[in-house]
């Protein structure tokens, strides 16, 4: 008690609870059905939840909750109250305790890594904390999302890891941990009254024993409950036929009461919205109601949707649901409510794992797992179920645990997920919780794998799955398999399974072991096999387990025995005559069950490295024994009517006879698989065991020795005979012979030498065949190779054959060369090399073809060497990796040039094809490396240890020296005769020159000797027939290795070579004076030309020039645009046209946050110079440095910027395509066909909102622009105050106006009526008779542009903040010179941030396409400005003049009829200038300037009202001013621009004394900044040669802007009397208006920065370290399943997520995604998708998904994170996704997708 902190301490001394405690839990459970009607609510939760506590702690609650907390709130779970109060450190991560493994338990969608330089095999993986806490620098690390709670961390258990991982959090034991001894049994614990407590615990709590009592009996007693209620579970979701067959249910009602209940269960075929519509309608439920029962669906795994007496009725609703493969039950409503409360009790078992009494944390788990490990309460023997009595005598000592395993199928997906996180959080206790569980696990296993395969709804989430925490333990595994004899009982159920021994849905043990496979039959169809296959793997992969198999026989014998099942199942036999007409995919299952097998095989006989060689020999010995007895039809295994007894003939070749294997290939049945043989390959692999001085222990001396001791010679013939024949079906079938066969066999030949189960295949079959060269004579292994071949008559000079037409029998000659060369050659397993060799060899010889990705490099790598950890080592020592650049790049392995000498380009991986390709590459390597002739040199075999010693030997067989003859003399026979090279002739001469060199350098001096003396065809040996080859005039390519293949049998036989080789002399002489001549030739003809050039240059050069002048004046009168991209006719002003252009709503320009100091940092440190590229300076290169890498701070925040605090507008874009006016119509009624025919796609295009598709360049468009060239407009040049005393008078002159003052907006803005998006004026124009009006044409071009403008403007008012007239008023809606025009240069000013311009100032870098669409709103502007004014013959340009003189001039502004009295400084002055470039660009100059010092102004207001508010932020010491010269006195202009205003005023003093003038002339600087860029974007559009380019120079970006604009410096306002009255004026006019009298001025600045998207973390898995905390729903508040981050504002939201849906009935669904996006970019949205790992982008309705801005370390996307690799964020592809949205070009995006595939939409679900 000593030890208990005193707040523990109170309340000990009261009277224990009663110990009937739990039989009350009990009573009150067992009656709680009836007592609450059988209606399960959240009342009733709280209530169980409430009993189950109570019974728990009994008067010690104290001692699990805070002094202020005397019991739990409802529905609150204990663990829950003692994190959120931080109980006794809860919440907090333990401190470290030694030995102690992680307890962390991963829950569904949590961060895990898996490090395979540190990890024992691919199922150790890490949380984040601890690998975080570990250095893996350098390593290959995996990243993987949690798909399911349950899995555990394995940081701290020893058995995990190859190295030490030094973990701070998880420090190991003091002790060294010692591998498991396979000879020493572990004593089997199993009751939990045995099993020891946690040792060395510092953290251990004094727990009285009566409250150890209380907390194991309560435990006790709803354990028992919940399996007692399983009991009567049903299997299956099957419902009754008749209301007979209900009653007949099982059922623990003692009172039978006929109340039943129609419980629907979760599946993954049905979505959300089908369940619900599905309860509306039979049930007609409210939708809500529907939501509701959905929902508890989906997140509890079923849902009571419906009670009562009526059992028809039920049974009817039932049979409806099922009726469209619905899971649904109908059972009892007490039955049911009992199984509602077994779901509270295993979240509370749940809850008590999480939970602490007092500081210790494991007490709790201790007493869960010895009450797991105690049998249950047994029940009365009358009233137990017979299926119960059946389990009860299968395990008669069964714990709970036990039941629970078994039962665990009967349960649904929330309980099934909470119990096995339970079975999980035991597993960390102590090393013998482990072994005992995996021993209770075992014990069930095989019932277990029966409901899985047989029963179980959800194979997802069966407890099958939980073997992976299990299986993969060494002790583990060596525990089960010593005490329950895993493997056999495994073997046994794969061998019965397949067999299809299945009865009342269990698999037969023992099985029959006479009973034969049939491919055809169910099992083979079942998908579920796979993971039996691999707990197997995972048992036998254990290095104690793998030493039992090596040294106890039963385990190869067994396993021999099962593979025995699957030898040549499924063979095919060649369609000789006739198609076959029904191909069947039965094979497909028949290679997934070889895949799986054939894995267990490699793992199986790796085991044998462990083995002494005599238990090898013996393995061998019973492999062998097995085969023959399935071959020769000893045992009834085969179909006898496809395999028959094995037969011999004799065969001649040469001078010598031979007796082999009588098969043909083409006749008879070949099966693909041979398990038996692929498993004696991996037992001859081990060839160190194999060696002679090895087996000389055993009193043998080859390995011939081992099979002769069980076999004849006859019979190892047979054995290699099977695997023989499925490689000459091979070749049959790579050349042709088995085409009527259909695509089923291409299908098989294409898995069976597929680079996944190549290794595992066609590997061992090439590796026994290889093994049959050192085992028999290799005349005798070539012989039966020949025959079987059928080209014995071929090899002996008959160029004819009776089977094979001339192209099949080449091929197949070139694929028997290419077997033999790679029998011959390969020493990868006949040498044994090491893993690293291994690797870097497969690795160049895939590099050798060409640069590729990491991905394609994998796929041409065995899957062993790629999961290796030296894999990606060995990479980087033999290749270059160029990481990828551009948008469109990936990252490529390219091969090191010292690397090309490894390269074999017959290399047994390599196809034909592919070794075509690496010789040009090998070629072209050495040519660069100044030797064009080049010959590869064979390596040596190198093979100094074990049996394939002796392989070298073959090369002094006369059969092969034969077979190398007439390869070489047929192919220049045939050459002679056809008069040119036959069919696969050069590929044939590679082989067989290869093969001679392959001779020379193994056995250099016998292969010489035989060449020289063994004679053939007409006494010609193999030295002359080289010598004819080396000067054939066909084979030139062969020269250089004839040569060199002479040159060393001239070593040997010297005289031979020199009587046979011809001298011959060397051409280059000959070739050299063809040249010269031929070059002679050429010069002669080229000087002729010339003169004949000349002399007609001479005689038409005036007529020429005639036409020439001609052409230029055309050219001069008829300016083309190009051409119609519908018609192709010019665009030259014969026909009406214009540009496609798209006109779309934009909430893209952000407004100041005038609440938010850190904006302020942000434009203090921008840039003074906008132009220059600073975009991606702030972004991390590609691979990102080591330091980001290990960067382990997780992100903060990914807000950029406050959603909605925007500023609405229309952008607009063209294409730069053009069309007729005429074309455009015929072409938008070509789309409105389409959509009528194609009534069901989602068009890229919405023909209501009046859009199309560019037909060239595919992009979305909605008007047609007018072009114009560029006005040709002199600016008006006077000084400006003579140009303002002129325009004074010139109104004074001017006679009153009422056409103007009628079309001046009436709220006094100074707007006109014209320009507005609504204005019904227009329609009267629209309507009048336009046949006298010369731009009708025009018109209707403007016509589009105003009928989009109108639409929009009508939808978006809520959106606009500006004063405007009512709906209906002259001037209504959006105004385009300021949200049309306007916006838009706004929007591509600030594309143009922080980018390098092309010349001096922004203005040079706006395209041409740009130029012209801003043209073309000028264009429409003036347009409507002319209809207005249209029975004037100038059109209104005076009457606009002075509107826009009165405006800008104080003096004017009040004294027209419709006074101005909305200050100019509450407008945008940058609109007037729009106006004025509009109507009378002959003005710009001086408007320019006023302007500008407009802006100056309203810059100057906003601002004091900013910094008035933020004045919290951070004082730093105070700079010098950089632009005095710019701006001169700033206090004094602040001043003289607010002395109207006493508030502000006073302000402005405020904000002067605290921030000083140096910043606010940067903040004045870089607010007024964005003005003068856009000013020379629509100065250098309207009129480009009155606004040309500078020279360039070292000014400030400000300084060059005013002086290309032509506006004179704040500075020289003193000097400026004029301009200074107009800003007295305006800034008076302003003073006295109500926006003046309060702080909030009424002015908001816009954001000058550049803009930035959302705050990506580099390395991706950073997002998940703390996702609960970063990543939460604003909406929903809860941390989303499926996250998607906005990619504009950073905000997250649920994607796809029914908990944010907003369900019209009307309109259907509408996910979050599409929500935010209304409230931040408008009509788009732009999202990161988290585990997806892709990018969504959103537009009116439409989307589409693209690839990720993060890439993996080589350099390649993964879309939903499959590859489980760390991803980085690439700056190029994070650019671009910036640049689509800066750009506006998402709406195009999503079109250009959806047009090239037929969208079925969805995506308002989003």
């Amino acid at each position: 008690m000593s030890g208990l902190p005193s707040f523990l301490l109170k309340g000990l001394g009261s009277s224990p609870r009663d110990r009937g405690g739990d039989n009350r839990l009990r009573s009150t459970l067992e009656t709680m059905p009836a007592s609450r009607k059988y209606l399960f609510t959240p009342a009733t939760r709280a209530e169980i939840l409430s009993e189950l506590y109570d019974s728990f702690w009994g008067s010690y609650s104290h001692l699990f909750l805070p002094n202020s907390n005397s019991s739990l709130p409802l529905n609150r779970m204990l663990s829950e109250v003692q994190i959120a109060q931080r109980f006794a450190g809860a919440g907090n991560e333990d401190s470290p305790v030694q030995g102690r493994p992680c307890p962390r338990i991963f829950r569904k969608g949590e961060s895990c890594f898996r490090c395979k330089d540190c990890c024992l095999d691919d199922t150790c993986v890490m949380c984040s904390r601890c690998f975080h806490a570990t250095d893996h620098t350098g390593h290959n690390v995996g990243f993987f999302i949690a798909q399911q709670s349950g899995g555990c961390c394995d940081c701290g258990d020893p058995e995990a890891w190859r190295v030490p991982l030094n973990c701070p959090h998880h420090p190991s034991h003091a002790l060294p941990f010692s591998d498991p001894n396979p000879y020493e049994r572990h004593p089997n614990i199993l009751l939990g009254r045995n099993m020891p407590p946690v040792q060395d615990y510092p953290y251990r709590t004094s727990v009285p024993s009566e409250l150890r009592e209380s907390m194991s009996k309560t435990v006790a007693c709803a354990l028992d409950f919940a399996i007692e209620t399983l009991d009567y579970s049903p299997d299956d979701t099957t419902v009754p036929n008749s209301e007979a067959d209900l009653h007949l249910q099982p059922t623990g009602d003692p009172m039978q009461k006929q109340q039943y209940c129609v419980v629907i269960w979760n599946d993954d075929k049905h979505s959300f919205t089908e369940i619900e519509e599905l309860i509306i309608d039979i049930f007609g439920r409210s939708f809500e109601d529907a939501h509701a029962m959905t929902s508890a669906i989906d997140d509890v795994g079923r849902e009571v949707v419906e009670m009562g007496t009526n059992v028809q009725r039920l049974l009817e609703i039932a049979h409806r649901i099922a009726k469209v493969e619905l899971g649904v039950t109908v059972r009892r409503a007490y039955d049911t409510f009992r199984e509602q409360v077994i779901t509270v009790i295993i979240e509370w078992l749940l809850d008590l794992t999480r939970s602490r009494l007092g500081t210790d944390s494991v007490i709790l788990k201790e007493i869960v797992a010895e009450e797991l490990f105690m049998p249950r309460r047994r029940p009365n023997a009358s009233l137990v179920l017979p299926e119960v009595a059946v389990l009860y005598k299968e395990h008669p000592d069964s714990a709970r645990i036990d039941w629970l395993f078994l039962y665990h199928h009967k349960l649904w997906r929330r309980p099934r997920l909470c119990i096995k996180e339970v079975y999980a959080s035991l597993l960390s206790l102590t090393h013998q919780h482990k072994l005992t569980i995996a021993s209770h696990f075992a014990s069930v296993y095989p019932r277990l794998i029966d409901s899985y395969l047989l029963v179980d709804r959800e194979a997802d989430t069966s407890i099958k799955y939980f073997a992976l925490q299990l299986f993969t333990v060494p002790s583990a595994a060596l525990h089960v398999v010593q005490h329950y004899d895993m493997i056999s009982r495994v073997l046994a159920m794969i061998s019965a399974f397949f067999t299809n021994q299945i009865h009342d849905k269990r698999i037969q043990y023992p099985p029959d072991t006479n009973v034969m496979i049939n491919v055809e039959a169910d099992p083979f169809k079942s998908k579920r096999f796979m993971p039996v296959f691999s707990d197997l793997r995972y048992l036998c992969h254990n290095a104690p387990v793998q030493q039992l198999i090596a040294h106890d026989h039963k385990f190869i014998l067994q396993f021999a025995q099962t593979c025995q099942l699957f030898m040549c199942i499924s063979p095919n036999r060649r369609a000789a005559h006739s198609h076959v007409e029904y191909e069947t995919d039965g094979w497909i299952a028949v290679f997934n069950v070889t895949l799986s097998l054939s894995r267990v095989i490699k793992v199986y006989g790796e085991a044998f490295a462990r083995a002494e060689p005599a238990e090898l020999a013996r393995a061998i010995s019973t492999v062998v024994h097995h085969i023959l007895i399935t071959v020769t039809l000893a045992e009834d295994r085969l179909d006898k009517t496809k395999y028959e007894n094995v037969s011999f003939h004799q065969v001649t070749f040469g001078d010598s006879s031979y007796v082999v294997v009588d098969f043909d290939v083409m006749e008879g049945w070949v099966s693909f698989h041979h398990s038996l043989q692929w498993l004696l390959a991996e037992l001859f692999k081990h060839i160190d065991l194999l060696s002679e001085e090895s087996l000389r222990t055993m009193g043998l001396r080859t390995v011939k020795d081992i099979l002769l001791r069980c076999a004849s010679e006859r019979a190892i013939l047979t054995l290699v005979d099977f695997p023989l024949r499925v490689l000459v079906m091979v070749a049959q079938i790579r050349t042709g012979l088995w085409v009527r066969n259909g695509f089923a066999i291409r299908g098989q030949l294409l898995h069976y030498r597929d680079f996944m189960l190549r290794e595992l295949c066609y590997d061992q079959d090439l590796y026994i065949l290889q093994t049959a060269l050192v085992i028999l004579d290799p005349d005798l292994v070539l012989i039966s190779m020949l025959d079987r071949f059928q080209l014995t008559p071929f090899f002996s000079g008959v160029t004819a054959h009776h089977r094979y037409d001339g192209s099949q029998l080449a091929g197949m000659v070139e694929e028997f060369l290419y077997l033999v060369i790679t029998i011959l050659s390969e020493n990868g397993n006949a040498g044994k090399l090491p893993m690293p060799v291994a690797v870097r060899r497969e690795i160049v010889h895939a590099l050798a073809i060409g640069p590729c990705t990491f991905t394609d490099l994998v796929k041409r790598v065995a899957e062993r060497l790629v999961d290796d950890p030296c894999f990606e080592r060995v990479l980087k020592e033999v290749a270059h990796f160029r990481p990828p650049e551009a948008t469109t790049d990936s990252g490529m392995y390219e091969l090191k040039a010292e690397a090309y000498d490894e390269v074999n380009p017959f290399f047994y991986h390599y196809s034909r094809n592919k070794r075509e390709e690496v010789e040009t590459v090998l070629r072209n390597h050495y040519k660069k490396q100044g030797d064009p002739d080049h010959v590869v040199i064979p390596r040596p075999l190198g093979i100094s240890r074990g049996p394939f010693v002796t392989l070298t030997a073959t090369f002094e067989s006369e059969v092969l020296l034969q077979i190398i003859f007439y390869s070489i003399h047929n192919i220049l026979t045939l050459t002679e005769g056809g008069g040119g090279a036959p069919p696969s002739g050069e590929a044939i001469l590679d082989q067989s020159i290869h093969l001679v060199m392959l001779a020379l350098v193994e056995c250099p001096e016998v292969f010489s000797q035989l060449a020289s003396l063994k004679s053939f065809e007409k006494d010609k040996n193999l030295v002359e027939i080289v010598c004819v080859l080396e000067h054939h005039e066909v084979y030139r390519a062969y020269r250089a290795r004839c040569d060199c293949i002479l040159r060393t049998l001239a070593t040997y036989v010297p005289d031979e070579v020199s009587r046979r080789r011809r001298v011959v002399q060397d051409p280059q002489d000959t070739e050299d004076s063809k040249k010269k001549a031929a070059r002679a030739r050429q010069q002669a003809i080229l000087a002729q030309m010339k003169a004949q050039q000349a002399s007609f240059a001479v005689n038409f050069d005036d007529e020429d020039e005639g036409e020439d002048e001609e052409i230029a004046e055309t050219t001069e009168t008829s300016a083309s645009f190009g051409t119609c991209i519908v018609c192709q006719e010019e665009l030259n002003g014969s026909k009406p046209f214009g540009a496609l252009g798209f006109l779309q709503p934009s909430r893209f320009i952000r407004r100041y946050p005038d609440n938010n100091s850190g904006f302020m940092n942000e434009i203090m440190q921008t840039s003074y110079s906008l132009d220059q590229n600073i975009v991606l300076t702030n972004i991390s290169p590609f691979p990102p440095r080591i330091e980001e890498v290990e960067d382990k701070s997780p992100p903060t925040s990914f807000e950029i910027f406050v959603p909605g605090n925007t500023r609405f507008g229309l952008h607009g874009s063209i294409c730069s395509h053009f069309m007729h006016l005429d074309c455009f119509g015929v072409y938008n009624s070509s789309i409105r066909m389409r959509h009528r025919t194609q009534t069901t796609r989602n068009h890229p295009e919405n023909i209501h909102r009046k859009e199309f598709i560019c037909p060239l360049c595919k992009s979305l468009g909605n008007i047609l622009l007018p072009l114009q060239h560029p006005m040709s407009v002199e600016l008006n040049r006077q000084p400006f105050a003579d140009w303002t005393r002129a325009a004074g008078i010139s109104i004074l002159k001017s006679k009153s106006d009422p056409l103007l003052d009628s079309l001046l907006v009436r709220n006094g803005t100074g707007e006109l009526a014209f320009w507005g998006a609504e204005d019904p004026g227009y329609l009267q124009y629209y309507r009048q008779d336009t046949s006298r009006w010369h731009q009708q044409d025009m018109h209707k071009m403007v016509d589009s542009v105003i009928n989009v403008a109108r639409s929009i403007s009508q939808q978006s008012r809520h959106l606009r903040d500006r004063p405007e007239p009512e709906h209906g008023e002259r001037g209504a809606g959006m105004y385009l010179p300021e949200d049309v025009v306007g916006y838009t240069i706004a929007c591509l000013e600030i594309a143009q941030r922080g980018m390098s311009t092309q010349g001096a100032t922004t203005a040079d870098s706006v395209t041409e396409s740009q130029t012209r669409m801003l043209r073309g709103f000028m264009s429409v502007l003036s347009t409507l400005a002319a209809m207005a004014f249209k029975g004037r013959p100038d059109e209104g340009k005076e009457a606009m003049r002075q509107a826009i003189i009165k405006r800008l001039l104080p003096e004017w502004s009040l004294s027209t009829m419709n006074p101005v009295s909305y200050p100019l400084l509450l407008r945008d002055p940058f609109t007037i200038l729009v106006e004025t470039a509009a109507v009378s660009p002959e003005m710009l100059s001086h408007v320019l300037t006023l302007t500008y010092y407009a802006c100056l102004a309203r810059t100057v207001i906003g601002l004091i009202y900013i910094l008035n508010k933020t004045r919290s932020w951070p004082v730093q010491t105070p700079a010098p001013r950089v632009y005095e010269n710019l701006f001169g006195d700033l206090r004094m202009f602040f001043t003289s621009v607010v002395r109207h205003s006493p508030v502000v005023e006073h302000a402005s003093e405020i904000v002067f004394s605290t921030y000083g003038e140096a910043r606010i002339e940067k903040l004045v600087y870089t607010f007024t900044l964005p003005f003068l860029r856009r000013a020379a974007i629509l100065c250098r559009s309207v009129l480009p040669s009155a606004f040309p380019g500078l020279p360039s120079s070292e000014d400030c970006e400000y300084a060059r802007l005013l002086k290309m604009l032509g506006i004179p410096p704040l500075s020289e306002l003193p000097n400026q009397e004029t301009l200074q009255t107009s800003l007295s004026g305006w800034c008076a006019h302003y003073g006295h208006s109500p926006a003046a009298s309060q702080i909030n001025c009424g002015i908001v600045l816009e954001n000058p920065t550049i803009y930035r998207i959302a705050k990506l973390p580099t390395v991706l898995d950073n997002l998940f370290v703390e996702h609960d905390k970063v990543m939460l729903c604003k909406r929903c508040g809860t941390v989303p399943l499926e996250g998607a981050i906005c990619l504009i504002c950073g905000v997250t939201v649920c994607f796809q997520s029914h908990c944010c849906m907003d369900r019209d009935r009307g309109l259907g669904e509408k996910g979050e995604c599409n929500m935010h996006a209304v409230e931040c970019g408008g009509v788009i949205g732009m999202y990161f998708l988290v585990k997806k790992c892709c990018l969504l982008f959103l537009h009116a309705g439409n989307g589409t998904f693209a690839q990720s801005p993060y890439l993996d370390v080589h350099g390649e996307i993964d879309m939903s994170m499959r590859r489980g690799r760390r991803q980085f964020l690439h700056p190029a592809r994070w650019e671009e996704v910036r640049k689509t949205w800066i750009n506006h070009g998402i709406p195009t995006l999503i079109a250009r997708k959806l047009e090239g595939t037929v969208d079925n939409g969805g995506w308002d679900t989003m």
